[in-house]
């Protein structure tokens, strides 16, 4: 290359006190040299437009900003500092005189965006931080088909013109998208989920559990909301949302069986189902219906009894419904009193003003409660009732207040809040991260029993009658799935059979012992079925070692263990050894019990025991897996049924079970990775 001479501009520039005079050139523009001289390879970037190189002595030279005046390092010597400094200078508002114009740009100049492609495309810089990416559309309508399902945005706002104006804004490039497209977009992702969900469901090596739960909408329709429980191969227990399917008779006997049976051909779960826990009250003959169903598609576990449950959540709204009820009256006074607290800001600070006097201690927020979650009203209450005092004294500074509750009146809200208590902490269990599994609630379904037998005999008819009518439903959740809380109870190895002697004869009494009996006689009746299972079921070899890559050991020891091998040793050992041997579940039991630990992991000690126990550990997986709530924990308090909002219902029913299904699956992430795009149009 010919080096090409440069054109310098000289001029003098006084530098510190002594009035030193400095040479500074300054680069001539290439424009600007003459004709004569060789053309000079013109500088490329754009940073040049804003900068002026500058000889501050020899070999070494700056870059000047145009605006602001500032210097920063650009050669020394053979040493050439780049222009990616100087680039931030200027496009990351870096520089105070661009960053000024912009802020009197916003004030002064209104937005007039681009139209037809006729303003000049401007060119962006990128920084080492933030690479190039692409313009994908299929990848844009994907996210915000994410978008919609992850955060339950109506399909129609695609189509919305704010939301349009934004897009083109962001990405003038992405072609808008229709209602149809974005709806067909929405299925697809709950197609590609679906198939990660059904490989991750079909390598569990237990059973499945579902609950049900009806939903209504404002068009009379009937919703069925089925989630799957169970306990993976790391012992851990998972759930999983199933099926939204619509139905449009939800008060006929066939409704859940028409559901159930739908789920289990959809998931191919026939021969796999373990129990059902309905939220919905059924009547007989609709259980009638669902039991020859449920016999016809799996073994006969326990002659079905483990097949039918109660939802804890429903029982224990039921009874803070009745409780609730009783008290009506008073609770409407106490809360039109905390109304008019609430309502206006001086009543609260004169309140307050009145509790500060009377140093009342209690350290509760007074809040409205919402008519359609009991746990609210019983804070509500709970909180209330401690600030008696100040709502007794809040006349004698506010003339305005008449609405202060009798001392009556604040002796029956106490008593509501007694009997709301041990019925809030039991459903609040249901709400933690946890999934809380049928051992915690037969300890509480059989305290709240107890408490309520001895308050039938006070000699208060309100409270009597009351705990009358709370423990007709009690008792019947209890009739209905004791045996399957029971059984959970026996599984845990700091409880077995001695929790289940202790709490029957408190609440039997002298008939006590045959109630055990049936407990006692159900888990070894449940265990003689788990080993007549076909023996791929049993063996232990069917859950160690071939978990990882799926395939069986080919060396000659794993052709000799294979079920080819030794199909019937496990029978021989049964047949042979069964009368000198105890059973693994009667050594299990005549064990002694682990301390009560209060974060013991029953599941985790249960995956440490299974070669120990292989056909009771497999018996004892599927038992916790059986939830004891049928309620989303959004719904445990809930007093009404579930309601499809109006704008889901206007949606294809399938459109609305995709929606519902993929947003639990997107929650969880896909257990199998696929990165498949499944194009969909309606």
């Amino acid at each position: 290359m010919v080096e090409m001479a440069e054109v310098m501009e000289m001029e003098t520039t006084p530098v510190g006190n002594n009035n030193e005079l400095v040479v500074v050139t300054h680069e001539t523009p290439p424009e600007s040299q003459p004709e004569t001289q060789p053309k000079r390879r013109k500088k490329k970037s754009m940073v040049w437009e804003y900068f002026t190189i500058e000889h501050v002595s020899a070999g070494c030279r700056r870059a000047c900003c145009k605006r602001c005046k500032q210097s920063f390092a650009y050669s020394t010597g053979s040493k050439v500092a780049g222009t990616s400094h100087l680039k931030r200078h200027i496009a990351k508002g870096t520089c105070p005189a661009i960053r000024r114009d912009q802020d009197n740009n916003h004030l002064t100049t209104p937005y007039t965006p681009r139209v037809g492609g006729s303003e000049p495309r401007k060119r962006r810089y990128r920084s080492p931080s933030s690479p190039f990416i692409p313009f994908d559309q299929d990848r844009c309508r994907h996210e915000i088909a994410r978008m919609i399902i992850m955060h339950e945005y109506p399909l129609h706002m695609v189509e919305h013109p704010g939301f349009i104006a934004f897009v083109q804004n962001l990405q003038p490039r992405f072609d808008n998208i229709s209602f149809n497209t974005v709806q067909g977009d929405c299925v697809a992702t709950y197609l590609r989920e679906k198939q990660s969900v059904m490989k991750f469901i079909e390598g569990i090596p237990g059973r499945v559990c579902l609950t049900l739960d009806m939903w209504t909408s404002k068009q009379t329709l009937g919703y069925v909301f089925i989630t799957g429980h169970f306990i993976d191969f790391e012992w851990k227990l998972q759930r999983r949302v199933l099926n939204f399917i619509m139905e449009p008779y939800p008060d006929s006997d066939s409704a859940l069986c028409h559901a159930v049976a739908a789920c289990l051909s959809d998931w191919s779960l026939e021969g796999k189902l373990f129990s059902l826990t309905f939220n919905h009250p059924t009547r007989e003959a609709g259980l009638e219906n669902l039991r020859p169903l449920l016999c016809t598609k799996n073994p006969l576990i326990l002659n079905g009894q483990l097949l039918i449950g109660n939802c804890i959540a429903r029982t224990l709204s039921s009874m803070a419904k009745d409780v609730l009820g009783a008290g009506q009256e008073i609770i409407k006074k106490i809360r039109d009193s905390v109304k008019y607290m609430k309502t206006s800001e001086s009543h609260e600070e004169k309140f307050v003003q009145v509790k500060n006097q009377l140093q009342v201690p209690s350290e509760k927020t007074l809040n409205l409660d919402y008519q359609t979650q009991w746990n609210t009203t019983y804070q509500m209450l709970a909180a209330a009732t401690e600030l008696k005092e100040v709502f007794n004294c809040l006349n004698t500074s506010d003339p305005d207040y008449k609405l202060a509750p009798s001392m009556e009146d604040w002796k029956v809200a106490e008593t509501l809040c007694t009997f709301l208590k041990p019925i809030f902490d039991a459903a609040s269990i249901l709400t933690s991260t946890n999934n809380p599994t049928a051992i915690t609630f037969f300890h509480e379904a059989w305290k709240i029993h107890a408490d309520l037998g001895r308050s039938i005999t006070n000699e208060d008819p309100f409270i009597s009658n009351l705990a009358k009518s709370m423990q007709e439903k009690i008792d019947k959740y209890w009739r209905d799935c004791s045996l399957i809380l029971a059984i959970a109870v026996v599984v845990d190895p700091r409880f077995k059979m001695k929790l289940v002697e202790f709490s029957f004869t408190k609440i039997f009494g002298e008939d006590a012992p045959t109630y055990i009996k049936v407990v006692d006689d159900g888990i070894h009746e449940l265990f003689l079925e788990y080993v007549a299972l076909p023996l791929p079921l049993t063996p232990t070899y069917a859950e160690e070692g071939n978990v990882g890559n799926g395939k069986a050991d080919d060396s000659h020891q794993g052709n000799l263990l294979s079920d080819q091998g030794l199909s019937d040793f496990d029978v021989y050992i049964m047949e042979t050894s069964g009368q000198q041997m105890k059973s693994e579940l009667d050594q299990y039991l005549d064990e002694s019990l682990l301390p009560r630990v209060q974060e013991f992991d029953v599941l985790g000690w249960w995956k440490l025991n299974k070669i120990k126990y292989p056909t009771l550990s497999k018996m004892a997986r599927d038992i916790l897996s059986i939830p004891v709530s049928a309620a989303a924990p959004d719904s445990v308090f809930d007093i009404t049924i579930k309601q499809l909002d109006e704008y889901r219902s206007s949606l294809r029913p399938e459109t609305v079970e995709a929606l519902i299904c993929a947003k639990d699956w997107l929650h969880y992430g896909s257990e199998v990775s696929s990165n498949a795009l499944i194009k969909m149009e309606f």
